[in-house]
């Protein structure tokens, strides 16, 4: 039985017991592989954060297209972030973004490994 702090301590929260569900079970190498490719695939928080201020410089949506929603990255950039408001929500909802995204990795990492 893996546990997540010993191989993702920089998880909190939310992701960090989604993250442990997963890994609950898998032995010792399983559980380093998926350590290694969902570090690798995850984003962090912040970094959507960032991104998302980056939006009122004029390059609305770049937050979108990093978690391969293309379709609204693309609005976004026509749009000036939805007149702002959008790229504020999202300023707001950074986490929730975050999460969502590296939930759907873990899966895919998850169904690769098994």
């Amino acid at each position: 039985m893996a546990n997540v702090l010993e191989y993702l301590p920089e998880l909190m929260g939310e992701e960090q017991a989604y993250v442990a569900g997963i890994i609950r079970e898998m032995d010792n190498e399983k559980a380093q592989q998926f350590a290694h490719a969902y570090r690798a695939r995850r984003k962090d928080p912040q970094t959507i954060l960032l991104v998302a201020l980056v939006g009122f410089l004029g390059l609305a949506g770049i937050q979108r297209f990093l978690v391969d929603q293309i379709g609204m990255g693309i609005l976004y950039l026509l749009t000036g972030g939805l007149c702002a408001i959008g790229t504020i929500v999202d300023m707001i909802n950074h986490k929730k973004i975050a999460f969502e995204y590296n939930m759907v990795q873990a899966q895919q990492i998850m169904n690769v490994i098994r």
